[in-house]
């Protein structure tokens, strides 16, 4: 699986917060535009009939991480699509072969790493710059 993590992201989280109130939620803010770089290389790759398994991968990041959520009551079968298995009932869908990397997100984590690291680096400038703070 393909991460990315942050060094002192919880003491940047506090000390903004100490300044101002607001600022942190301006985390998750960041975090999910970064997503967003992720959901678009996964939608760009993703088979599509209708567009459910797409439309229902959404953004949903916190102060300290960045998340990604999928399928849901209208699109059941996005899990599937992804990392592919059995399918609910046995023999329908037709068994699509397990990848536990996935298809579409981690894969698209991967290949837009540099550019979701780039909007993240400049996001938390943008904040620190926000709080007062002078950034180099």
């Amino acid at each position: 699986m393909a991460t990315i993590k942050i060094d002192g992201l919880k003491e940047f989280q506090k000390a903004i917060r100490a300044m101002d109130a607001d600022l942190p939620k301006l985390l998750r803010v960041t975090f999910n535009e970064a997503m967003g770089l992720v959901i678009g290389y996964a939608g760009d790759h993703m088979p599509r009939r209708t567009g459910s398994a797409v439309n229902s991968l959404k953004p949903r990041s916190q102060q300290r991480t960045a998340r990604i959520t999928m399928g849901g009551r209208k699109a059941p079968q996005t899990p599937w699509l992804d990392f592919g298995g059995e399918g609910r009932r046995k023999g329908r869908p037709p068994a699509r072969p397990f990848i536990k990397q996935g298809r579409y997100l981690y894969k698209g984590l991967a290949v837009k790493h540099d550019e979701i690291t780039d909007v993240m680096s400049k996001g938390m400038a943008d904040i620190a710059r926000q709080a007062g703070l002078d950034v180099t």
